[in-house]
């Protein structure tokens, strides 16, 4: 399957995902707004949702790919298979300790709701409730990658579509057929949450007993050396491709201590998470494969041409979205969010927090794409330990701006995380020779950059002339906005037809 083709069924997968995300969070907004109840459901629900994305975008990618690349598919089968018995094991012992500490663990999330009456009983209930959704999703994602290695995209791609699709329908279930509290709602949200975890379980499981390539093999389990490396491994890949979402959970610490602030955030973070994550997805799913493939064939210089060529794609799609999302900032809360419970000091609050993190999307996309190529290598230490920078910079940034700047500071934290994780990424491949930029590749840099600019004056004048658009205007702003920026980008020679040639190239 050509990069394209495997590029372009991953990326569908990951904006109906983001799609349907979407159309929950709207009915989150609207059935819970962004009062004492909301914070207390999002910050309980942070936690899961938090792992589900960082699975969902291939987090154990960086640990299991390259390891069972290197294996002949027997033996990738059976490690496979130990693999799974082994992480399930872990993750039941992981479900049961948050069970009985999920007071402490919720609050740890958002500690500033600890002094909210009645709001850390309900944190403690909406996290013993929502958890078990860890152990359907993050298995579902082991077995995904499997599947991304015998290059099986299709059920790994679409089977996350199942956790969305349950949370909507129990949303409108709740919302148009049962008459309860926010309190209850936001219960049985967390009810839905988890059975909508096991049901995508259920899925990849089909997909991997299904045809005759199994790239699952259950045997008992032997302790070998390459058990042990891998599963070891395990944990620095979640928390180095999480890289961003701990960013946004370390800011969601400090904005709890600011009225509706762990709402906002995660109302304007999941309108951001649209352009990174369908990077992210692709970045795991199908640029980590190829790049493994490069590194194990010895091609120093051929990782280096792909590592280039999607950084220009990942800038290509986030420098455009980025100045979208400010310019549109308070069109798009005041479209998706405003309504029911979600009132419109709500939307101003989310659009100036949705501003501060647009402002880091290049940075965390390009970080994103960068650590993949020390993923293949195998480096798990240092994009570890560029993980951790992001995340002192982000509390230390967020504390500070939020106590100058407010709820728009924090997000400003969040974005100089970001960059300094960024930095960090083009620091460690300096060191082991494999950050070169070329004439060409900063050539694409520049004329990305100047479409964008033109994209952004473009649309700076269309708001002038729809200073409130509804729902029309805003698809007029957004569609109008892209097709300026592709023919700009043509233009500027930000895309050339040689580009899309190497794109549809067979690897």
């Amino acid at each position: 399957m050509s990069l394209l083709r495997s590029s372009l069924l991953v990326g569908v997968g990951a904006v109906a995902s983001r799609i349907l995300g979407f159309v929950r969070d709207i009915l989150f907004a609207q059935v819970l707004g962004a009062g004492p109840v909301a914070d207390a459901f999002l910050a309980a629900f942070r936690l899961p949702n938090l792992v589900r994305r960082v699975v969902a975008e291939g987090g154990l990618n960086p640990a299991l790919v390259p390891s069972l690349t290197r294996l002949e598919p027997d033996e990738a089968a059976t490690m496979a298979g130990n693999v799974t018995l082994v992480f399930g094991c872990l993750l039941l012992g992981i479900v049961a300790v948050v069970e009985v500490g999920a007071g402490a663990i919720g609050l740890l999330v958002a500690p500033g709701l600890a002094s909210q009456d009645g709001v850390p009983e309900l944190v403690a209930l909406y996290t013993r409730l929502a958890f078990p959704a860890v152990f359907g999703v993050t298995l579902a994602s082991i077995g995904a990658a499997f599947l991304n290695v015998r290059r099986r995209y299709l059920a790994a791609t679409f089977a996350p579509l199942v956790v969305n699709g349950g949370l909507i329908l129990a949303l409108v279930a709740i919302s148009q057929g049962l008459a309860l509290a926010p309190e209850r709602q936001a219960a049985w949200l967390s009810v839905a949450s988890s059975v909508a975890g096991l049901l995508q379980l259920g899925l990849i499981a089909a997909a991997l007993a299904s045809g005759e390539d199994k790239p699952v093999r259950f045997r008992r389990p032997v302790w070998s050396p390459a058990l042990k490396s891998l599963l070891l491994a395990g944990l620095p890949a979640l928390v180095a491709s999480g890289a961003v979402q701990l960013f946004v959970l370390a800011g969601t610490q400090v904005a709890s201590f600011w009225p509706s602030g762990v709402s906002w955030l995660y109302y304007a973070e999941r309108v951001m998470q649209l352009p990174l994550g369908l990077m992210a997805a692709l970045a795991a799913s199908v640029l980590l494969p190829e790049l493994a493939s490069r590194h194990r064939d010895g091609g120093t210089d051929a990782v280096v041409v792909a590592q280039n060529r999607a950084l220009a794609l990942a800038l290509f799609l986030a420098l455009p979205a980025a100045a979208a999302l400010v310019i549109l900032a308070e069109p798009i809360s005041t479209v998706l969010f405003q309504r029911g419970a979600f009132d419109p000091q709500d939307a101003r609050g989310t659009a100036l927090v949705l501003m501060g993190l647009s402002a880091g999307l290049p940075f965390a996309t390009a970080g994103k794409v960068l650590s993949q190529t020390l993923f293949a290598r195998g480096s798990l230490r240092g994009t570890l330990l560029a993980a951790v920078a992001g995340i002192v910079v982000t509390i230390g940034g967020a504390a500070l701006l939020g106590v100058l700047f407010g709820m728009g500071g924090i997000a400003l934290g969040i974005s100089l995380g970001c960059l300094a994780h960024a930095g960090a990424m083009v620091f460690l491949l300096r060191r082991a020779g494999l950050w070169r930029l070329d004439r060409e590749i900063m050539g694409k840099i520049a004329g990305i950059g100047l479409a964008t600019i033109a994209m952004g004056l473009f649309l700076a004048g269309l708001r002038y002339l729809m200073p409130e658009p509804r729902i029309p205007g805003l698809a007029v702003l957004c569609l109008g906005g892209l097709a300026f920026y592709a023919a700009a980008a043509w233009l500027f020679g930000a895309v050339t037809g040689r580009d899309l040639a190497l794109l549809t190239k067979k690897p």
